[in-house]
């Protein structure tokens, strides 16, 4: 079996753990209302996705 020779140091072992993190969400802002929602996702709050009517926006 391959055993380590060293001890792996925390700088190591920080460099090799960068990319692990949770990344932020993104946000697009809609031209029309102005709202944020998920890019490539419907507006839940108009019901627009690119452009087009897809379903029927909720009532409050």
């Amino acid at each position: 079996m391959a055993v380590p020779k060293r001890k792996t140091t925390p700088s190591k072992r920080g460099m090799r753990r960068a990319h692990d993190r949770l990344k932020q969400a993104t946000y697009v802002e809609d031209a029309e209302t102005g709202e944020l929602h998920r890019p490539h996702h419907v507006d839940l709050k108009t019901g627009m996705y690119r452009g087009r009517q897809v379903i029927e926006p909720k009532d409050e």
